[in-house]
């Protein structure tokens, strides 16, 4: 009969400690919904901090790429098909030779550039070439959109004189040239703003999600039956306040004071007894 009262009571206490480590998810969505003029605040003040950070602080990159075109030919006046796969696989060839330092030595030099040929591939150049084609795309990135343009042109013109005389093969064509691009690439104005908004608000609701869980106060019926395992029977309203507000903070203000008078004359008789 004890082993079956002691499972009882292991069973209620597994209960209570279920139920007091969940979440009540409603009770987070009227949270939120209770500040919801305070997490759009966020949202606006995210989004205006991330314009601020993103005018004053971001540098704007501009891209520009030109393309040439790699076929050998085996006369002057066909391509055959057998010409148009040795093109093809010139063109991976073509596209390890593009950032070869002798090739870029000579474009720094003729546009006085102060980049080592080390920092234009890792930082201003990019080599591609897309699927299933014979073209190349030389692509520069600079904060300067004149800077842009000039790198990509300069690079596919050394490109089709340095080139050819390595490999020893046709010389390719310019498909299209750089120009100068008139808007920047980079940053997204948008997309920063969004992100702004979104860290801001997803900060305040994270605080208030922790103020939540921290709050063992209690408040509501159920928050004594689940902390003390006791059944509430009356509310009392808190003395010199009417109406139904008075009656919802006396319940929760005059509960709290008994439990927390009650733990101290518990305590005390502990401390008489020991002692």
């Amino acid at each position: 009969m004890n082993a079956v009262l002691a499972a009882d009571q292991a069973r209620k206490v597994m209960i209570q400690d279920g139920e007091e480590d969940t979440i009540d998810l409603v009770e987070l969505f009227y949270l939120f919904l209770e500040h919801i003029w305070k997490i759009l605040l966020c949202v606006v003040l995210g989004g205006f901090l991330a314009f601020l950070y993103t005018f004053f602080l971001v540098t704007p990159m501009y891209k520009s790429t030109s393309k040439i075109y790699i076929v050998s030919a085996s006369n002057d006046s066909l391509v055959s098909l057998a010409d148009l796969q040795i093109g093809s696989q010139l063109t991976a060839d073509y596209q390890a030779l593009m950032t070869v330092r002798p090739l870029l030595e000579d474009v720094i030099k003729n546009l006085d550039l102060e980049y080592t040929p080390a920092e234009l591939v890792e930082d201003v150049v990019t080599i591609n070439n897309p699927s299933d084609t014979r073209i190349l795309e030389i692509t520069a990135v600079s904060d300067d959109p004149e800077e842009a343009a000039a790198i990509a042109n300069e690079l596919a013109q050394q490109a089709v004189i340095y080139l050819p005389r390595i490999m020893e093969c046709d010389t390719p064509n310019i498909a299209e040239t750089a120009v100068i691009p008139e808007k920047a690439y980079t940053p997204s104005y948008v997309r920063n703003i969004l992100i702004g908004a979104f860290l801001v608000a997803a900060a305040y609701c994270g605080v208030l999600v922790v103020l939540f869980l921290m709050d063992d106060s209690l408040s509501t019926m159920e928050d004594i039956e689940k902390r003390y395992n006791v059944q509430v029977l009356a509310m009392i309203p808190e003395s010199g306040k009417s109406g139904a507000k008075g009656y919802g903070y006396g319940y929760g203000y005059g509960y709290r004071n008994a439990l927390q008078r009650q733990d101290r004359n518990s305590e005390k008789r502990k401390k008489v007894e020991q002692g």
